[in-house]
This record gives structure tokens, C-alpha cells and sequence, in this order.
């Protein structure tokens, strides 16, 4: 499916985000370190990732702002899951690369992208959700009221009450990922981390994840998320363009170039007769949302 996007001219911006790139108030709302800001989630200068004897992604520099709300993107195999699993702590990481939210008891909190649950895990929805506790309490902790009530929470904030009692292994694809969001949500990181949240799910949990991905930057996390929707990085406060490497970074108008996706995805880079960039991209389920009623910039 191809998706249009914008021919944007002057400063491209690679080498780094806007000095002001906008995102909620770092001051509000997290639960680990909330009464001091922290102006920095995320600090990488030189780095690269190895997965065996192969470099799987090189050249990464960037600072992102906490609070604000970060889309990686890039073709398959580009490092998009690599850069997430290593802001998660998974990896061999050479450079420097510092995650703030490593240092608190919520760690960083990260929603792998769906592939499937053992059918003979006995596991149900609460019990999944209930183990985004488990980083602050500890697996032999008790759990608190606050922390019955932030599972609760959380369970509502992705409309899967009625699912509570159902096994994780039973759900469509959209459920699961409704009741992984919502664990990733009950560990009330300062570091939200979704890979593809969207690939593959329903209108129901696309609207309820960018539902949950707006309050979490209203309440002064960052959320980082991979994704191939052009217009869903569009969205975002930042942009990281990768292919096995650092493209580009920085705001959504700087990265979302002809230059720059050219040089990404090649010739799958083609031009619309109106003159627009249009990306050629099988990865692209969705509609082109620029018509959404939420807007260009932003999450609900």
C-alpha cells in the first residue's frame, strides 16, 4: 500500500533532535522519580549493537528529551527492534548509551511485538498484566492496594475486563496485544517501549493503544515505538530513521525527507504525480491517517 507523505525542504536535521522538540511535562505523574525531572531519557553517542559476530546497528547518536514520544522506523532488518531491545538492556552495546529509567525499581518497561503465546502456558490476562508488578515489588513482594489498583487501571485502560479470567494463549492477536500493552502499562515506567504495537491488531486496540500511548506522555513518561506507518511517525515529537544504521533523527518535518527515505528504503521512494513522496511499502496495513480527526501531531 502506498502512503503520501510530505517533500519537505531545508534543514534536515539528522544529527540530532530540535532543541525544543515539544512533549509532555517531564514534571508530571511517574510514579519512580516523578519530584525530580530528569531532562534526558535517553542519551546514546557512537552506538552500535552486535548480535553474535554481526553488527546489527551502528552509528546511533541522539538525545531524547523525557516526556516526548519517539517513533523508530526503517525498513525490515534495520534495527528497529535492536535499538528497543537495547534501550530495554538486551544486547551487546558498544559506545555509550544511557537509558535513566534503567536506574529506577520500575526499570524500563518494553511490549515485545506479538508472535504467538505457548498454548500450554496456563496463564491468564490478570495474571499477565499483574507481572508488570513484579520489577517494583519483586517476584516474592506482596502486592499493595496501589498496586491491585494500578493493574485494575490498566486492564480498563485497554478495555480488556472482560477478558481477566481468559487464558492468554485463547486470544485473537488484537486481544493479546490489548493485554500486553496493558502489562507494559502496570509497570509504571518512566520508559515506555512498544515494538509494531499496531502490526496486526484491530480498530479497537489501534484506538485503545493510541489511546494509552497519549495519557502515558500526558503523565510525563516517554514513549518510544516502532513502527512502518509513516503517519503514525508522524505523530510523534521525534523521528529515528534507521537502516542497519543512523539515517536520520530529530523532528518529524526534518526526518520524513525524500533524501533521507530515499536513502532508507530506496527505490521503494517514489514520486506521486501532485509532486508528493509516496513510500511503496507492503508493511503498510493501515490507511493513510493524515485524515485523522486526531490531527497530524499528537495522540488522543
Amino acid at each position: 500500500m502506498r502512503m503520501s507523505i510530505r517533500t519537505e525542504k531545508g534543514n534536515a536535521g539528522s544529527s540530532g533532535a530540535d532543541s525544543n522538540p515539544g512533549g509532555a511535562d517531564s514534571n508530571s505523574g511517574t510514579d519512580a522519580g516523578s519530584s525530580t525531572a530528569v531532562a534526558e531519557a535517553v542519551v546514546a553517542e557512537g552506538m552500535s549493537v552486535t548480535i553474535g559476530s554481526r553488527v546489527a546497528l551502528s552509528g546511533v547518536n541522539l538525545t531524547v528529551p523525557a516526556g516526548s514520544s519517539v517513533a523508530v522506523i526503517g525498513p525490515n532488518g534495520s534495527g528497529k527492534s535492536t535499538f528497543l531491545r537495547a534501550l530495554a538492556g538486551l544486547g551487546d552495546v558498544s559506545g555509550q548509551l544511557t537509558v535513566d529509567a534503567a536506574s529506577h525499581d520500575a526499570g524500563v518497561a518494553m511490549v515485545f511485538q506479538d508472535a504467538g503465546v505457548d498454548p500450554h502456558l496456563p496463564m491468564t490476562v490478570g495474571e499477565a498484566v499483574s507481572l508488570g508488578r513484579y520489577p517494583t515489588t519483586g517476584w516474592l513482594g506482596r502486592f499493595s492496594k496501589l498496586d491491585h489498583q494500578i493493574v485494575g487501571d490498566s486492564i480498563r485502560r485497554m478495555d480488556t475486563e472482560d477478558l481477566v479470567n481468559e487464558q492468554l494463549s485463547a486470544l485473537s492477536g488484537g486481544q493479546r496485544q490489548r493485554a500486553l500493552v496493558a502489562q507494559g502499562l502496570a509497570q509504571r515506567s518512566p520508559l515506555l517501549l512498544l515494538d509494531e504495537p499496531f502490526t496486526g491488531v484491530d480498530v479497537l486496540a489501534r484506538d485503545r493503544i493510541l489511546r494509552s500511548i497519549g495519557e502515558e506522555l500526558s503523565d510525563g513518561r516517554t514513549v518510544i515505538i516502532s513502527t512502518h506507518d509513516l503517519a503514525d511517525a508522524a505523530r510523534c515529537d521525534l523521528v529515528l530513521l534507521l537502516a542497519g544504521k543512523q539515517i536520520a533523527f530529530g523532528t518529524p518535518e526534518s526526518v520524513l525527507t525524500e533524501s533521507h527515505l530515499a536513502e532508507a528504503f530506496g527505490e521503494r521512494v517514489l514520486h506521486a504525480v501532485d509532486g508528493s513522496v509516496v513510500l511503496d511499502d507492503p508493511h503498510h496495513h493501515h490507511e493513510d491517517h493524515d485524515g485523522d480527526a486526531r490531527g497530524h501531531r499528537g495522540y488522543p
